[in-house]
């Protein structure tokens, strides 16, 4: 028993000393049994990130035969807090969109939000998607090299940091999808009971208040941009989730200021049972937005 205890203390000091150092939280390691479907191949790729300065990996669905000469359509599947690259492969039956000509990108973003954290200068996410992954993408596979062939879409963490980089890098996408999407996160209020969690944000956000925080918003970045820029956007929550009403009130703004936009619920909770039941609408629509690659 006195062992177990001091175990316990190790871990909780360990824990404590990351949360106030700014570290990014590990990926648990998770059983691999990705959902394959016909015509479609995998890949895992382990390449060196200059804005991490370390090496990551990402996983891809392509067609397992595509065309000579033929440019497809990228398309980033953003995983939730406490996945990994590996989430979306073995959680939904993603797979098979690959077959109907695109390359379906699974970076690894641990537990980032996709942002370079306010707090945290050498965990910078945000920079390692858009200058590190697309470009190690679009080097090694037959991928179209612009916005007008490229998709975004997350779920949960990277449903939020999906709706983010459409507003922020509106040039990078033609569709951005959203299921469940923590839309909320940048101005949630800190509350002890889950002040781990309220550390973590103003590591990845800022304190309260900042001008980090206020750029990170969702709520108050449709405010300042221009709906005519921004990609096509897709956003989804379950009826039995408490990211509903938040949800709820993001595609009201959205409304009012006359984005592109389509916003469902269908039942079901904040999990993969959900999520993957959310897929089909998502990318029907996802693939009227792109352009055709050729």
């Amino acid at each position: 028993m006195k062992q177990i205890r001091i175990f316990r203390f190790v871990f909780s000091a360990c824990g404590l000393a990351a949360l106030v150092a700014g570290c990014h939280a590990p990926t648990p390691v998770l059983l691999d049994h990705p959902r394959m479907a016909a015509g479609v191949q995998m890949q895992d790729v382990s390449f060196y990130s200059a804005a991490l300065g370390r090496q990551m990996t990402y996983r891809v669905f392509l067609p397992a035969a595509p065309a000579a000469g033929k440019k497809l359509d990228s398309i980033y599947l953003l995983h939730g807090n406490g996945g990994g690259y590996r989430e979306w492969s073995n959680d939904s039956d993603v797979a098979g969109y690959a077959a109907r000509g695109a390359v379906l990108v699974m970076p690894e973003g641990e537990s980032s939000y996709f942002v370079n954290a306010a707090l945290s200068p050498s965990d910078r996410y945000e920079d390692y998607l858009f200058r590190d992954v697309i470009a190690d993408v679009e080097s090694r596979f037959p991928v179209a090299a612009d916005g007008k062939h490229r998709a975004i879409v997350g779920v949960s963490m990277g449903g939020f940091a999906a709706v983010k980089l459409a507003l922020t890098h509106p040039e990078a996408f033609a569709f951005a999808g959203a299921i469940s999407p923590a839309i909320d996160v940048p101005s949630r209020q800190f509350r002890w009971r889950r002040w781990s969690q309220g550390w973590r944000f103003r590591t990845l956000f800022g304190p309260a208040g900042s001008d980090t925080r206020k750029h990170a918003d969702p709520f108050l970045l449709v405010q300042t941009v221009d709906p005519g820029r921004v990609p096509y956007l897709y956003v989804t929550a379950g009826q039995n989730e408490p990211l509903l009403e938040p949800n709820r009130r993001f595609a009201a703004r959205l409304h009012t200021l006359h984005f592109a936009y389509e916003f469902h619920t269908r039942p079901g909770g904040h999990n993969w049972t959900e999520w993957d039941a959310q897929l089909p609408g998502c990318f029907e629509s996802l693939f009227k937005h792109l352009q055709p690659a050729g």
